[in-house]
């Protein structure tokens, strides 16, 4: 089992790594949500979507 941990280390830790940042992502995709933030960027105003981004409840 130590050998095959050892033989594919890089790819482990790579692995992780992508995974770490997949993470950090989502967390920051869902607290910007949260807190009302776009995802685009821009302002409401003018997007011809934003009836239908922001849907009051």
């Amino acid at each position: 089992m130590l050998a095959w941990i050892y033989q594919n280390l890089s790819t482990i830790i790579i692995s992780l790594i992508i995974v770490a940042v997949v993470a950090a992502i989502i967390i920051s995709t869902v607290r910007n949500r949260k807190k009302g933030k776009s995802a685009c960027g821009c302002g409401c105003s003018n997007c011809p979507m934003s009836g239908s981004c922001h849907l009051k409840k």
